[in-house]
């Protein structure tokens, strides 16, 4: 259960060397399977920022935050801080239902970086997006599938809260684009256990492909069913959020033919890779949890809300959001710009070899806003 407890003591004395930061980041439920990963990404690019100096001078600190309550209550606890003075900036990992419901209330008084890949359509002043939206994300892979393993009948299974839904709605376009079409639908409470029913629905469509659109826990538990009712033999899979602690946590009889897209990847190839496996396993050792997308794009959103705050050389939001279109960052996944809030990024097609990712693309970026 969440708990709403209040700020330490330490975190209520004025310091003007300190520029303190709530992390909002999973550390139960569903999510929770790479909230560990979440917070140690974070740390490392906050350490960074402190060798460079820091933020307008002062020292960025971080206070990590349970983003994995119920939305209503973790943006009580996010305003409470605010309300306090305790924190300056807010970034983090959590579902888009969290982000509802905090977005309103804290976006227009503090910068707030959203790091996790979301439905679109977020214009909301004083939030800036380091995430992937499924325009250019599901829609390039779907196409691709679509074209190299002759995918024509899509099934969608996901969370029932707002991402999911929203991506399927967009999936259904993306699939005529493409001559096919969704030919089933089905949303499950966070936490689900039982897939049996879900599992014979799919067997029933005759579908080639399924969309997984399910958090942490929820989709490695369905990975395992769905093997065990060896879907994976006639149908692929294709997440949009699948990160390498999902995977090792299905194991590897579990990920046959199952794909995932996002903008960062722990097998990528290229140096900025190669320099963060670097930074993260000299500072945490090598049995530290593993590098995935949904943890390293904590270490974007610090990144990013370093670089807001110094641009703009001041925490008034008005300046913040006019320079924001001007502000650049440079990490693990390359030479990063804002773009309508929102950053642009190359976007990579992979697929599972057993617990590993085998990065098969890099897909089309489009030019239109999410």
């Amino acid at each position: 259960m969440f708990r709403h407890d209040p700020p330490s003591p330490d975190w209520f004395t004025a310091d003007d060397s300190v520029l303190s930061v709530a992390l909002v980041f999973p550390m139960q439920g569903s999510a929770g399977i790479f909230g560990p990963t979440c917070e140690l990404c974070a740390q490392l690019a906050a350490e960074e920022v402190n060798r460079a100096g820091g933020v307008l001078g002062r020292e960025l600190r971080l206070l990590p935050v349970d983003g994995g309550g119920a939305p209503r209550e973790v943006a009580d606890h996010v305003k409470a801080l605010v309300d306090l003075g305790v924190v300056q900036g807010v970034t983090g990992w959590h579902i888009s239902s969290v982000r509802q419901a905090l977005a309103p209330r804290i976006a227009h008084r503090v910068p707030y970086v959203y790091t996790a890949l979301y439905e679109g359509g977020e214009h909301t002043a004083g939030v800036f997006l380091t995430s992937e939206t499924p325009r250019d994300q599901l829609r390039p892979a779907m196409g691709l599938l679509a074209h190299e393993r002759g995918v024509r009948r899509w099934f969608v299974v996901g969370n029932d809260y707002v991402w999911p839904r929203r991506t399927a709605r967009a999936a259904h376009a993306y699939a005529r684009d493409s001559g096919g079409s969704v030919q089933g639908e089905v949303y499950l409470p966070l936490g689900t256990h039982d897939f049996d029913a879900v599992l014979r629905r799919i067997e029933r469509s005759d579908a080639d492909a399924v969309i997984m659109l399910l958090v942490g826990s929820d989709a490695v538990r369905f990975n395992r069913a769905f093997a065990a009712a060896g879907l994976d033999a006639r149908c692929l899979r294709l997440s949009t959020l699948m990160d390498e602690n999902m995977l090792m946590a299905s194991g590897p009889t579990a990920t046959v033919d199952l794909y995932s897209t996002a903008g960062f990847f722990a097998s990528l190839a290229n140096q900025d890779t190669l320099d963060f496996h670097g930074q993260y396993a000299g500072r945490f050792g090598v049995e530290a949890p593993a590098l995935g997308s949904l943890g390293e794009s904590c270490y974007e959103g610090v990144l990013l809300l370093a670089a807001l705050i110094g641009r703009a050389r001041t925490l008034d939001m008005s300046a913040i959001g006019a320079a924001a279109e001007t502000v650049s960052y440079e990490g693990p996944r390359g030479l990063l710009h804002l773009r309508g809030s929102h950053v642009r990024q190359r976007i990579y097609l992979a697929r599972a070899d057993g617990v590993d990712f085998d990065v098969v693309a890099q897909l089309d970026l489009h030019e239109s806003r999410p």
